[in-house]
């Protein structure tokens, strides 16, 4: 896995503790175990939906929320999950 890899579908920083996995049980190195487990996704939302949910988190990490929405807004239509879908 390569430094500074983020989830390509919430956009968390991606370690070998997060990491998603398959049907098989094997590690998924695109997605974090919150947004894939089991070869699934584990929520069937659009990408606003996405937000909404990371922004808490990232309050909570201590960062402003308009501020986490802006950045989600611009870095999430870049990652794999969403890059062919609109919000």
């Amino acid at each position: 896995m390569q430094s500074g890899q983020v989830c390509q579908s919430c956009g968390m920083p991606l370690t070998e503790e997060v990491l998603g996995t398959e049907k098989d049980g094997s590690k998924n190195e695109d997605y974090c175990v919150y947004c894939y487990k089991e070869g699934t996704f584990a929520s069937d939302c659009t990408m606003e939906e996405m937000i909404d949910i990371c922004v808490p988190f990232m309050e909570k990490e201590g960062m402003n929320k308009e501020n986490a929405r802006k950045l989600l807004e611009n870095e999430l239509p870049k990652l794999k999950r969403w890059k062919h879908r609109s919000a």
